[in-house]
């Protein structure tokens, strides 16, 4: 079940050594792992996360929907993949996830959170992403430090410049929108260039043959 610890175990176990993770905050200031804003899809809880406090999520069933394998697995905090990633030597990239209208706090607080929990890892220190740009605004200020891309799901007018004036070290694209003209565009603004989401050999070979730096 995405977003859960019991699927990091199972993505290492076929020997990955990367991971990508969504960040949202509960209703108290928990840093937590959730894709949605709404519980219903990956748990058995109901509702807007951001709404309800750590304590109340933190007693969900985030694996049951998945399988009977995976009944009873919780939702897992950022500290919590924080330390597993730190003792297994995996790298992880964070895609802020804020519940709308919670951008810039989000983004503030996933980077804070971070620095501090990766403050002693420095060799590990996780990308984070994000659709949002007021998201990445708010890490850029909390931690300029961090490494930082922009996810794009389209080319919207100004996209570059947004990445630049960011501080983002790469842009992370829907795998359809790169060809030759994209990746030259990022290159000569000196960003590395990722994709997502790849799931078939064809796709990954041709983001290989474009020069790709990194493949979700």
């Amino acid at each position: 079940p995405e977003n859960t610890l019991a699927a990091f175990r199972l993505g290492a176990s076929h020997g990955y050594r990367m991971f990508e993770c969504d960040a949202k905050l509960s209703a108290d200031g928990v840093v937590f792992l959730l894709h949605d804003s709404e519980l219903e899809r990956t748990s058995n809880g109901h509702g807007v996360a951001g709404e309800q406090p750590w304590h109340a999520l933190s007693q969900l069933d985030a694996g049951g929907w998945h399988s009977r394998a995976f009944a009873g697995e919780p939702l897992a905090t950022l500290e919590a993949v924080a330390r597993h990633c730190q003792a297994h030597r995996h790298w992880l990239n964070i895609e802020i996830k804020p519940t709308p209208g919670s951008e810039l706090r989000t983004g503030r607080a996933v980077a804070e959170a971070a620095a501090r929990l990766w403050a002693e890892d420095a060799a590990h220190t996780p990308l984070l992403t994000s659709f949002q740009t007021e998201a990445l605004q708010g890490a850029q200020q909390t931690a300029p430090l961090l490494p930082r891309g922009l996810l794009l799901d389209t080319l919207w007018e100004g996209w570059r410049d947004a990445a630049v004036s960011l501080g983002c070290v790469a842009v992370v694209c829907n795998h359809k929108l790169w060809d030759a003209a994209t990746v030259a565009q990022a290159r000569e603004a000196g960003l590395r260039c990722l994709s997502y989401t790849v799931n078939d050999a064809a796709t990954a070979q041709r983001l290989l043959d474009l020069g790709l730096d990194g493949i979700i």
